[in-house]
This record gives C-alpha cells, structure tokens and sequence, in this order.
C-alpha cells in the first residue's frame, strides 16, 4: 500500500511518533509518501507539496488542527487517519500506543471509510473556501455587536443581533459550536448547525437545519465583521455581503477505527 504521512512539523513527540511508524510500515513493504513540511522536519530529502500528495491512505500525527489543516490543504482527499497528539482530539480516533495494531488491519483491508460532511462558502456568490468544522462570521471590534438576516430557501427566516453566527457541519457541532452552546450532532446526518455568538436576545436559539435547503447570512452592519473558515481566516465582510453555505461535493474522508461516537464524545469530555 501507499501511504501519505503528514505529521506537526513543530511537535517532537509527533516527529518520533511519525519515524516509528515509518520504520514499521517499510518493514513491511509499504511505500511512504512525505509531505513537504513533513520531510524537512524529518530531515529527509523528498517531500512533496499537499497539492501532489497522494495515497491509499493519509496516516495524520498531530491534534484536530493538524487533521483541519491537512483536508484545507489536499487538492484531493484521501481516506485519513488520525494519532492524536493534541489535547482533545475529537478528529484523531487512535492514540499512539494503538497506531501499529490498527494499521495492520488497513494493511489487511479491515476498514470502512466514513464520508464527513464539509460546507462550501460563497460570499455574494463568489467560492472562498470549504470547512469541515465550522464557518464563523465574528465582529471584528470587540464589544461591537452585528445585526444578521437568515435566509432559508430565499425566505427570511430570522433576524437578530449577536457578536456574531456560527454554521458547523455535524462533525464540527463538538468544536467552537458546542462551546458556543451548540447541541451534539450525529456526525451521520448531514445538515447545517446555526448557532448565535452572544446573541443580544434570548430568543436567539441555535437551529438545525437540512443540507438540502438554501441557507444564507446576511450582514445587515455598518461594522465590520471576519469570516473564519476551521479557524483560519479568510476575509473581512462588510454591511450587505451574503454568505451562501452549501454541502460541500467533495466530503472529507475518514477511516472509522471502530469508536463509537457517542462514547468518544463522553470520554473526550471527561477529560477536559
């Protein structure tokens, strides 16, 4: 098999985490394909760019914001796995010590790849970008509260003022939405989680809403505000621009160690 490695370049652990599972999978007769930062980290010769990097699958050392980056930067995704180096976790099903074990059964083809929702943004109808997380339109002057008009399937369906509005992806409903008071959601069920940041009345309630549907934000705000696609930001809007959120084509693809969700979720929790 082939396998793409990506590891945080700036993580000691993660580095030797990574040389110890390179060294497993070529004694076993598997090609490794390192990505660039990963290879000079490493202090190997070859590495090449995410635009060209490719495999059966993509082995991910680091935490979710390695994860996130890694599916941002892919020209084309590749079925990932994650050994988590960071401090929760939600998007790295193994831990170090079980890396070897599960690879062997990918090594045997004992795996399922789960599709994973991701959004596709468009600002007044121009692409800027994809999430798998979340996209986050936040006032860019603290203290300065934005006024925001929904739109679901061309109607207004609700208007309000908050420091800003949330739209996660089910994967991303345990990330900033549910620290913004956002429920869980099955990551098996696609649709659009729309969460209020500090919202200025309390009928302001996070919403669910079908993937199948339009949904649109518009920034109804003499202020200024950021868009945030997984944390990284993308471009200042200003009072009219619209905010079209769709189902990404593309979904990311993970393998599924076998983890129930629900009891990830509780054991990742517990050890916050």
């Amino acid at each position: 098999m082939k396998f793409a490695m990506v590891i945080r370049p700036d993580d000691p652990g993660a580095l030797e985490i990574g040389k110890r599972i390179s060294l497993f999978l070529k004694n076993r007769g598997h090609e490794i394909v390192y990505e660039l930062e990963t290879s000079k980290a490493l202090n190997l010769k070859e590495g090449v760019s995410f635009s060209r990097l490719s495999g059966d699958v993509a082995v991910v050392i680091g935490g979710d914001g390695t994860v996130l980056h890694t599916i941002r930067q892919l020209e084309k995704q590749i079925p990932l796995i994650g050994i988590n180096r960071g401090n929760v976790g939600f998007l790295t099903d193994l831990e170090p010590d079980e890396a070897e074990e599960y690879l062997l059964k990918i090594e045997k083809g004992k795996y399922n790849i789960e599709n994973r929702m991701r959004l596709h943004l468009l600002v007044d109808d121009e692409y800027v970008g994809e999430a798998l997380n979340e996209a986050v339109i936040v006032t860019s002057r603290p203290a300065k509260i934005l006024q925001f008009t929904i739109n679901i399937d061309y109607v207004p369906a609700e208007r309000f003022r908050a420091d800003g509005v949330l739209i996660s992806t089910p994967t991303g409903s345990t990330a900033y939405a549910m620290s913004a008071g956002g429920p869980i959601v099955d990551p098996w069920i696609d649709g659009f989680l729309l969460v209020p940041l500090a919202p200025y009345y309390l009928s302001s309630r996070p919403h669910i809403i079908s993937d199948k549907r339009k949904l649109r934000v518009e920034l109804d705000s003499t202020k200024p505000a950021d868009l945030v696609l997984d944390g990284q930001y993308i471009m200042e809007l200003y009072n009219g621009n619209v905010v079209t959120i769709q189902k990404s084509r593309e979904p990311a693809l993970f393998i599924n160690a076998g983890k129930n969700f629900f009891a990830k979720v509780d054991s990742k929790l517990k050890s916050l």
